[in-house]
């Protein structure tokens, strides 16, 4: 028997368990902190992380010294552009009246080219540093997020609600990723989950009628329903995997408990039966006052009953000495 919704409740980090606190059978909230991982190196990161974010935080305003600087270069570059502006339009002035040479006139020129160029060269470099520093912030704004989510991994929660089945790990013990610490599922849902071999799952279909039987107590039976086939083989058990649901009221309800479930695939009046032990290999069958046995053709076959379609009838009468007393 398995609880619906079944999970593994893993680590997502390597490192000690510092703290448990659950046990089996407790029940257990969504988003429920079940165990604390003691990951020393995710923790540097994360103080790492924060003090980059910070430092570049500082950065991005107009008063760190980074842009300080620059800013104070394109303002030095304005106002000596703003001057040799000034100027050469005096020296134009004074050019066209022939109140100074060519040359002095083309020298002021050239002083007010180089000005604008250096004014651009300096607005751009500003804005250069702008954006790396912005850049920057952003980078560190994400690790620090990265980092963040990273250490919440050392607080193992609970993915659903449910009940704990099985613990598998105690305080002190060294987790690595990916390590199951205990299994979760839903206590008020408990299903039959069965294996089906090669040979018959084609007759398997939802909604067909199951009977179950618990091997803790085999003289009483449930009812049940195909709920589900699974749509892969299963390689552990090399079996079909097929999941049967409970119509009767379940008054045990322990996981993992084993069981033997008969699915009714089909139906047959008037069908002749003998117990399977009285089969023998070859499909043969030994009839009272007989030494020689005879062989039958069966159509269904399991482990308890065996389907005749001929070969006997319902007044033959059968021995055989390996009937289970």
């Amino acid at each position: 028997m398995e609880a619906k919704e079944t999970y593994k409740l893993t680590a997502l980090t390597d490192g000690y368990l510092t703290e448990i606190s659950f046990k089996e059978n407790d029940f257990v909230k969504q988003g429920q902190i079940l165990a604390v991982i003691d990951n020393k190196q995710s923790l540097l990161n994360t103080e790492n992380a924060q003090v980059l974010y910070d430092i570049s935080k500082s950065n991005v305003s107009p008063d760190s010294p980074m842009l300080l600087k620059a800013k104070n270069a394109v303002d030095m570059a304005k106002s000596k552009l703003e001057f040799d502006e000034k100027q050469f339009d005096r020296y134009k002035i004074l050019f066209e009246a022939n109140s100074i040479s060519k040359a002095d006139y083309e020298k002021t020129a050239l002083q007010y080219q180089n000005s604008k160029s250096e004014y651009q060269v300096a607005l751009e470099n500003y804005n250069i540093q702008k954006q790396q520093v912005e850049q920057q912030l952003s980078i560190n704004k994400t690790q620090k997020n990265v980092t963040k989510v990273l250490a919440a991994f050392n607080e193992i929660k609970a993915v659903k609600g449910g009940r704990i089945y099985k613990k598998y790990k105690e305080e002190g013990d060294f987790v690595r990723q990916g390590e199951v610490i205990a299994t979760i599922g839903d206590a008020n849902f408990i299903y039959a989950k069965v294996s089906v071999d090669e040979g018959s799952i084609a007759k398997i279909k939802v909604g067909q009628e199951a009977i179950i039987q618990l091997n803790t107590n085999k003289n009483k039976l449930y009812k049940g329903e195909v709920s589900e086939i699974l749509p892969t083989f299963d390689e552990a058990t090399q079996s079909f995997i097929c999941k049967i649901y409970f119509l009767d009221s379940l008054d045990f309800k322990i996981t993992s408990t084993q069981l033997q479930v008969n699915i009714t695939v089909g139906s047959t009046k008037n069908a002749l039966l003998i117990p399977r032990n009285y089969l023998s290999y070859g499909n043969e069958v030994t009839i009272k006052g007989s030494k020689t046995p005879i062989k039958i053709e069966t159509k269904f076959v399991s482990s308890e009953w065996v389907q005749v379609i001929s070969g006997i009838d319902e007044n033959t009468v059968l021995v055989t000495d390996n009937i289970k007393k």
